[in-house]
């Protein structure tokens, strides 16, 4: 009933047994929480294996006319005091529910005494054992209900009132109970602690035991060195030319030693400001270096500049120094590796300025880079953007001439605003461009002209790329939700009747925001997605995707590959990831290998490129910010400046940002561009 359900939430302390419930007023609020170890009395009282203790159950009888009581003195009518109603703790301590829906035994002996005492007959062992009791009992069952006690008469009866010891040995018992069981919880907290402290002794003990077998191969190589050195002395001794070179080269390393010494101090000093991040790349490349390794994918092979692979150092291991060999020897792979990238975290200091490029129409509003690149032998790069123009420059003329402006050696104009461009690596001076009208366009640079178009898509293209093993494939993705594969040749020959038809479709549910080959296949291709997603298909199949890579929560902006089978992701959700499918277990990769943070972008396309394990991005604070593959922080940043039109001063321009970077190939350099169309060559010093 209504008024009972205020009662939800009573509950009555052995200890304190008339204090008011501060959720008394909050009608239909169930407070009090049925435990593992609670059971309702009905359950209690039909447990043939309980022992009846006398004290028990006065407890328990005491603690319902309380909670009767509280409940009169509040206006409440009790209609359903029923044993179902009230719930009992592992103390014995009493709580009232409306209902919980327990069962309760129908036992013929239960039934039998129940009718009994209706007829106010009680069994002859309760009247000898417990005379008071049973006479209390008759009390509440006289024939006349005026007879019989009110709930206040009860609490003032002497039967409930008169001094027991044994009562009170109930209570301290009770008490007693109560502190073993906070001991007990205390000695199962103190237990899982000391658990916990030893697993981490023992992790700390084999961390401490493999950085010490790490220190004795990084000794032994040190070791081998020193006697290698001795060597080469031994062997010049005895010739008056090797004296000779003993004093040029005393003199050289004299000369020298100032710059070693700044640059070791600057290293140090730089290694022990990431101390913290590089501990974590270290640890990071130790367990990898424990883990069994999937069957890899496809060979390795050197990245250039743009993320495609070169053949001019595929022998670069068999042309290693002695000394280098030697090390590879002794030192475990992943020792190598791990070195490998810490070298290179610390070769370079900064990004300088090698050149900036000034255009006549830097002040037009509409000057956005959207993409950058380099050609195959690193002479020409060109820019492409919200300008509709296609703009090649000389590399090395503009790096040695100091001119007020640059022009560019050819200009190609577009009807669309541009998205992207990508050289044809074999064939010299092919460029493919994709447009805000969703039209693929293949340029001949040398005739300065388009002679191609490609007219399938039906929204706007981001990116396009040639294929390295197959030059006359060409990808493209678009806001159609789909990537286009085309052949050039086959295009040629349709040109007359259709305009352009592709070879492949691939469809997907979401914006395709960039497209990427591998080096060293025409048949796998990569692409980044506004589904957060980055899907690897083998073209063979293009039904499913080889792998899904899951890691980004936000749109993928770009995707490189820095070998046949690791490739980096950029997204808008401010990190680059690192994936190696040749550890891929299942065809969805959710663990990347490595997440770059550092720099900002949260809604731009700001630019993706890599060259020999360094990854170059864009950043919405107007910097290019560099990163190794073996680390998560940046290695190099550079800061753009907007130069003021009429003071001739650099001044910072916060909205402005980077919009496209790209490397040239076999070389420290890259080109980036931002938002106002400043182009400028970085070299890493």
């Amino acid at each position: 009933s209504g008024s009972s359900r205020g009662l939800n939430s009573f509950t009555v302390s052995s200890r304190n047994p008339r204090r008011i419930p501060e959720s008394a007023e909050d009608d239909g609020a169930v407070v009090k929480a049925v435990g593992s170890k609670d059971v309702s009395l009905r359950q209690w009282l039909d447990n043939s294996e309980r022992v009846v203790e006398a004290l028990d159950c006065l407890h328990i009888f005491m603690q319902i006319v309380e909670i009767v009581s509280l409940a009169h003195s509040q206006g409440f009518v009790v209609q359903n005091v029923r044993p179902s109603c009230f719930v009992m703790s592992a103390f014995n301590r009493v709580s009232f529910i409306e209902s919980l829906y327990c069962t309760s035994s129908s036992a013929e002996e239960k039934n039998a005494t129940m009718c009994s005492l209706k007829h106010r007959v009680f069994p002859p062992h309760f009247l000898l054992k417990w005379p008071k009791e049973a006479l209390f009992c008759l009390w509440l069952l006289h024939p006349e209900p005026a007879s019989r006690p009110k709930i206040d008469e009860m609490l003032k009866s002497e039967f409930l009132n008169e001094p027991r010891d044994d009562l009170i040995e109930r209570e301290a018992f009770l008490e007693l109970k109560e502190k073993i069981e906070e001991q007990e919880l205390l000695m199962e907290f103190l237990l899982t602690l000391q658990q916990r402290k030893q697993e981490a002794a023992d992790n700390l003990r084999r961390t401490v035991a493999f950085i010490s077998s790490d220190l004795q191969e990084v000794a032994k190589f040190q070791t081998s060195i020193s006697q290698r050195q001795g060597l080469n002395s031994n062997n010049d001794d005895g010739t008056s030319s090797g004296s000779r070179k003993r004093i040029k080269m005393s003199e050289t390393s004299n000369s020298l030693e100032p710059d070693l010494q700044e640059n070791a101090i600057c290293k140090s000093s730089r290694l022990m400001k990431n101390f913290k991040k590089l501990e974590s790349a270290y640890f990071l490349t130790r367990r990898r270096a424990l883990k069994p390794l999937a069957k890899p994918l496809t060979r390795n092979a050197q990245m250039s500049g743009d993320g495609k692979g070169s053949t001019a150092d595929k022998s670069s291991a068999n042309s290693l120094p002695p000394i280098n060999r030697l090390s590879q020897r002794k030192q475990g792979g992943w020792i190598n590796s791990f070195i490998d990238g810490l070298s290179k975290y610390l070769s370079y200091r900064n990004l300088k300025v090698k050149a900036d490029l000034k255009q006549g129409d830097l002040l037009n509003s509409s000057n956005l880079v959207c993409s950058l690149g380099f050609d195959r032998d690193g002479e020409f790069f060109a820019t492409a953007g919200v300008n509709k123009k296609i703009k090649v420059f000389e590399y090395e003329s503009i790096l040695n001439e100091n001119r007020d402006i640059h022009y560019p050696v050819v200009e190609m104009s577009s009807r669309s605003k541009l998205s992207s461009i990508c050289w044809n690596n074999y064939i010299k001076g092919q460029i493919a461009s994709s447009n805000f009208e969703g039209v693929v366009q293949i340029w001949d640079v040398t005739r300065n002209q388009v002679y191609m178009e490609l007219k399938e898509h039906e929204r706007r293209v981001w990116s396009v790329d040639f294929s390295w093993s197959n030059p006359t494939l060409v990808a493209s993705g678009s806001d159609d939700g789909s990537v286009k594969l085309w052949n050039i040749n086959q295009a040629i020959l349709l040109l007359h009747l259709v305009d352009g038809t592709s070879v492949g479709t691939i469809k997907t549910k979401a914006n395709v925001c960039c497209v990427q080959f591998p080096s060293d296949s025409g048949n796998t291709l990569a692409f980044g997605s506004a589904d957060h997603r980055v899907y690897y298909y083998d073209l063979r199949n293009p039904s499913v995707p080889l792998f899904t890579l899951m890691g980004h929560n936000k749109t993928v902006s770009y995707v490189k590959f820095l070998d046949s089978s690791t490739l980096v992701s950029s997204s808008t959700d401010n990190t680059l990831k690192l994936w190696d499918l040749s550890e891929a277990t299942s065809q969805v990769v959710d663990s990347p290998v490595q997440s770059f943070t550092g720099h900002m972008n949260v809604k731009n396309f700001v630019g993706l490129s890599v060259s020999d394990g360094y990854i170059a991005t864009g950043s919405e604070t107007n910097e290019v910010v560099v990163y190794h593959k073996a680390f998560p922080m940046p290695a190099l940043s550079y800061k753009f400046n907007t130069t003021d039109p009429i003071s001739g001063d650099e001044v910072d321009d916060s909205d402005q940002f980077i919009s496209s970077v790209c490397w040239r190939v076999q070389s420290s350099t890259l080109v980036a561009a931002n938002s106002m169309g400043n182009v400028k060559l970085l070299d890493m010093v």
